[in-house]
């Protein structure tokens, strides 16, 4: 990848991973990556925000090459992730009199991380400034978002924020800004509810912090960056502040088909209700996917056969993501089925206790649906559009 020129003086030199489709050996990447880093030039100084994936740090050093780089006096590390951090490092062998400026929790974590010595570092607090000459460099601490030593960074006269992880979206692209609003929302958003909804009081704060600076461009350390930065604000004030939509999200896991029957008998009743349903089969469902989806649902309905005396793994599996995801869920239940017994019902509802939600009656059946069992999922899609309605969910 080749650097882009943001402004004169300022320039995006990271790195674009197109292959990558696995992120923390837990989030799939269909659309790739990209690990991006900012360079400021300054009449008097020069910062580096950000650096790359360690894999890709020749890509980097490339850039810098090709822009005669031949000094840097400021390493700003938004955040100690090591796809952000981890080619500090090298730069600090190429650049030896560069100074890492950072939060002084991320100065601990970095020197865990990296083991660096404490005399590269120079901390700075909330609101901050540093001078580049005539650009200025503003700090703001963002703590969870959505580590805790996380912080953003503003060029005033340019008014341009570099936001490491905040406003991301992993998606590799050539071009600089936003392409195709549609695919960058949805990557967006998938992002959002991957990594950062389990922050989103957190992010509600931080979002605040902002409402008094003029922004022109936004920066994140993946995916496009924003020339029209209204786009991904108001996207980030609909996940984080809307109540949610009237919809139901009903990922499920079936063995031999009886559940699987009940789910689209349930999904009938309920669109015969208008509330709409998201199914989801668990044996290839992609997980990105169904944390879009709870981003807006009002209702989780797993639907679950039996293994063992217990939940199949799978519907275990998509229980604790959503505990872990903390979505704005109102209400949940569970469906399925078992052949002589099952604790489903245990397990799943005490593994939901991060989220404050009402459960509903369960429909758990042994053996196949019959008449009684379908009339209890009608009674239970009656519940849930009531409950919607009362909410005045749309």
């Amino acid at each position: 990848m080749s650097y882009h020129e943001i402004k004169p003086g300022i320039y995006s030199v990271g790195a674009v991973d197109w292959d990558r489709r696995l992120f923390d050996s837990l989030i799939p990447l269909p659309d790739g990556t990209s690990y991006n880093s900012y360079l400021i030039k300054g009449s008097e100084k020069t910062a580096l925000i950000d650096t790359v994936d360690p894999a890709m740090d020749y890509v980097l050093i490339d850039n810098l090459d090709r822009l005669n780089v031949e000094q840097i006096d400021y390493i700003v590390c938004n955040h100690a992730e090591q796809d952000h951090a981890g080619s500090i490092t090298i730069m600090l062998d190429l650049y030896p009199e560069a100074r890492v400026i950072c939060t002084p929790k991320c100065k601990g974590m970095l020197m865990d991380l990296l083991h660096l010595d404490e005399s590269v570092f120079q901390t700075v607090n909330d609101k901050d400034t540093l001078s580049l000459g005539d650009r200025t460099m503003e700090f703001i601490h963002a703590p969870w978002v959505h580590w805790p030593e996380t912080m953003l960074t503003y060029l005033r006269e340019d008014k341009v924020l570099f936001p490491c992880d905040f406003f991301g979206s992993h998606l590799a692209q050539s071009a600089l800004y936003v392409q195709d609003e549609g695919l960058v929302y949805e990557s967006a958003k998938r992002y959002f509810g991957e990594i950062m909804m389990p922050f989103r009081t957190n992010i509600q704060k931080n979002m605040d912090k902002l409402k008094d600076y003029k922004i022109d461009i936004i920066a994140p350390s993946h995916g496009p960056a924003y020339d029209k930065p209204e786009f991904i604000l108001s996207a980030y004030r609909s996940w984080v502040y809307d109540e949610p939509l009237n919809i139901v999200l009903l990922p499920y896991v079936s063995m031999h088909g009886s559940t699987r029957e009940m789910v689209e008998h349930l999904t009938q009743a309920l669109t015969e209700r208008n509330v709409n349903v998201k199914q989801f089969d668990l044996t290839v469902a992609d997980p990105g996917k169904l944390a879009i989806a709870l981003v807006d649902a009002a209702t989780l309905v797993l639907g679950t056969c039996t293994v063992l005396g217990g939940a199949h793994p799978l519907a275990a599996n998509v229980t604790f993501l959503a505990n872990a995801l903390r979505p704005n869920l109102k209400f949940a239940s569970i469906i399925g089925s078992y052949g002589w017994g099952s604790r489903a019902i245990e397990q799943i509802t005490g593994m939901l206790s991060n989220l404050k939600l009402e459960v509903l009656e369960p429909v758990y059946i042994k053996g196949s649906p019959g008449d009684d069992d379908f009339k209890a999922l009608d009674k239970l899609a009656e519940t849930i559009a009531q409950k919607h309605r009362e909410r005045g969910y749309k």
